[in-house]
This record gives C-alpha cells, structure tokens and sequence, in this order.
C-alpha cells in the first residue's frame, strides 16, 4: 500500500474526508460509491464500486454476441475504464481508463455516431492508438444515473454506423442498466 503522508481525523458523525489529490488521481467524484473492506491486519480498504463490473461475464457474452453479429469491435464500460470487449483489437482496449471525452458524453447523457473524419469523432480510452474509423456510443442508464456505456468501434473505412447499430446499442444499453435495477 502505498503511503501519502496525509492524515484525516473521523468527525462526530463517523465522516472522513477523502482528499482532493488523491480523489483526482483515483478519479472518485462526488457521488461516486466506494466499497468498504477491512483486512486482517485492521486496514480499512475504500474501493470505488463498479455497479456494472459486478456483471463483467455477462457484459463480455454479450458483447461477444454483439460483435459476432456486426462484425464490430463491442465495448461495454463503466464510468472509468472498459469491462468488457469483443472484436478484432479487444486486447487494445480491455481495461483501459477511458478518455475524458467519452467521460463528458457520458455525463451528459449523450449518444454519438460518428465516422474518424468527422469532427464529431472521440477516442474510447486514453492515449488511443488504434485508429478507429467509425464509432457508435449509448450511455447505460440505471435507476436514473448513468453507469456505463456501449461502443460500436469500426477499423473499416467503408464501414458506415447507421441506424442498425444505433438502434442495437440502444437496446444493448437499455438492457444493461434493466439487468442492474433487477
């Protein structure tokens, strides 16, 4: 475990303060829920909860059954990294940090379809290497928060991502966040 030097005193009503450097570095925002653990040696273990991640086999089957019927790179993540990927290039993007942008979109409960020459166009995760050419991205929304998201990602330039694949990442999405409220 790594030490930062800072100390936090418990309030009266149980409360600590997680500090900023360490809430930016982990990216923990307001609202975030974290999970408590405590070990054997007395530790108390705060981890950022992935509601989503939590069906990560099921998210991966079913992106699998989504790229296999597209013929498209499928991603399904949370609010921070990829879960789970299907597809040509899916070890590029397995666990990745997403990137800021589709951080926003998600935020803002946006969806995008757009082509690589387009100015519409963002990377999926931080420093993205691959050179993607067409993408599809539908938030995944639970009990009224956003959670996630799916992405349809194509290397193809011929590939154009119409009204089927938005349609098939809108149902993907809709499904997801109806499995997590159940």
């Amino acid at each position: 475990m790594k030490a930062t030097g800072i100390v936090r005193r418990i309030d009266d009503l149980g409360r600590v303060v997680v500090p900023k450097e360490i809430r930016r570095t982990l990216r923990i925002r307001e609202g975030d829920p974290l999970e408590i653990f405590t070990d054997r040696e007395g530790e108390i273990i705060l981890k950022k909860y992935s509601p989503i991640g939590e069906m990560n086999l099921f998210a991966k089957q079913y992106a699998e059954a989504l790229s296999q019927v597209t013929g498209h790179i499928v991603c399904i993540t949370d609010r921070d990294q990829v879960i789970a990927a299907a597809g040509s290039g899916k070890k590029e993007l397995m666990e990745r940090s997403l990137s800021k942008q589709i951080e926003n979109l998600m935020s803002e409960r946006e969806t995008l379809t757009a082509t690589h020459d387009s100015k519409k166009f963002i990377p999926v995760i931080n420093e993205q290497q691959e050179d993607y050419t067409a993408e599809v991205i539908y938030p995944v929304i639970c009990e009224g928060d956003v959670i996630g998201s799916v992405v349809f990602l194509s290397r193809d330039t011929r590939a154009n991502m119409g009204e089927t694949e938005q349609k098939l990442a809108n149902v993907a999405a809709g499904f997801l966040g109806r499995q997590m409220e159940a």
